[in-house]
């Protein structure tokens, strides 16, 4: 179960580099085709909140990243537990104000990840 669970943090990490690309540099390119709910016309004027939006998930994904390279492993549990519960709070804050997707994009994998640790 331990390889699984490492399979799913990496997603999960992927996943948010992803995001800090999109809301760091394509957020006026490609951001609109992912973020179908938001105006066109608001993409140029919130770019510096997207790429500090960006900026917060590169760290999420770079502490997930972190606890794929620990040797010891309960700091190697502890690391990755707290990035995945850090995860799955962001994601469903932003599934209550933003957009129900975030919840089964961001919240529901780091979840099955933070189950898959535990068995």
């Amino acid at each position: 179960m331990q390889i699984a669970a490492q399979i799913v943090i990496g997603l999960v990490a992927f996943i948010h580099v992803y995001i800090l690309w999109l809301e760091m540099f394509a957020w006026t390119t490609k951001a609109p085709q992912v973020f179908k709910t938001i105006p066109k016309d608001l993409f140029v004027p919130t770019k510096t909140l997207a790429a500090n939006q960006g900026l917060y998930n590169g760290f999420l994904a770079a502490g997930l990243i972190w606890s794929l390279c620990i040797n010891d492993h309960q700091w190697k549990m502890y690391v990755a537990i707290f990035f995945l519960c850090c995860v799955i709070i962001a994601g469903i804050y932003g599934a209550a104000t933003a957009s129900k997707k975030i919840l089964y994009v961001q919240s529901i994998p780091a979840l099955v990840a933070l189950i898959l640790l535990h068995l």
